[in-house]
């Protein structure tokens, strides 16, 4: 059973965690810390180039712990192993990492490609797996995994100029982000993480326009991912939350000290308030 998570920073209330058909949207917005994991250690790549990598900290628990001191509602983990590979490289960091963060519901991605794969990342402790890869190559297994495990499974769309790009974003395809969404909408997924590699690790701006157009055009709230490089763009995307942006992704601007955690989580609850 996960802890109580006492002893926390006391900044703003948890929110509520972010899900179903889209219906209702609703103005809260989820500021996602987020580790990277790569042979065990917490990484950054530049925008997905396994050869650009940024080591941070040898420790993904500590790092945990330390984005686990606020409350937050939700940590997203990714590992990159498992995405490259398809194989689960990083178990023991990621029961780690689940350890860490107590009673806050960890979401990983990477490597999740069938059933079995999801089951296997619930074992582990995580709350929610993201589904990338396959979805592209056999729409009908997140299908399967998203009705076998109702509210458990997010839909990973990660493109390069608008185009989606799968294993570990080595191979783009002709497929656009928008029509991989659509057909996704009567699959029950959770969510979408919205990646744009261009963006991803550069510290450049989160590219928000495209992730709003996405949110308004599916029934399936969107959380964005990658290129967040300040309170700016948590503002901006609590500022779409209509458009139904439910939740925005902040890996290397927390570890940059480009982004605080506190104050981008004062930021949504202002915003609410």
């Amino acid at each position: 059973m996960k802890g109580s998570g006492e002893g926390r920073v006391q900044t703003p209330a948890r929110g509520s965690s972010s899900g179903g058909s889209g219906a209702g949207r609703s103005a809260k917005v989820e500021v996602i810390p987020s580790i990277d994991l790569l042979g065990g250690s917490v990484v950054r790549l530049s925008q997905g180039r396994y050869d650009d990598v940024t080591v941070y900290d040898a420790s993904p628990a500590a790092a945990a712990r330390r984005w686990a001191a606020y409350p937050i509602a939700r940590f997203h983990l990714v590992d990159l192993d498992g995405a490259r590979e398809g194989i689960r490289r990083n178990e023991a960091a990621i029961r780690d990492v689940v350890a860490a963060m107590g009673d806050v519901p960890v979401q990983l991605g990477g490597g999740v490609r069938s059933v079995a794969d999801a089951a296997a990342a619930f074992d582990l402790g995580i709350d929610r797996v993201v589904m990338g890869t396959i979805a592209l190559r056999e729409p009908e297994v997140v299908r399967d995994a998203a009705n076998r495990f109702p509210g458990r499974v997010v839909l990973g769309i990660d493109a390069r100029d608008g185009r989606v790009a799968v294993e570990g974003w080595r191979d783009v395809s002709g497929v656009s982000a928008a029509e991989m969404a659509h057909q996704f909408e009567d699959a029950g997924v959770a969510a979408i993480v919205y990646t744009d590699i261009g963006r991803d690790g550069m510290l450049g701006g989160a590219n928000l326009d495209a992730t709003a157009a996405l949110a308004e055009s599916v029934g399936i709230p969107v959380i964005v991912s990658g290129g967040v490089e300040s309170i700016a763009d948590v503002e901006g995307a609590v500022a779409r939350a209509a458009s139904g942006i439910a939740g925005v992704i902040v890996g290397r601007a927390l570890y940059a000290g480009a982004v605080d955690l506190g104050a981008a989580l004062a930021a949504t609850e202002a915003a609410c308030s």
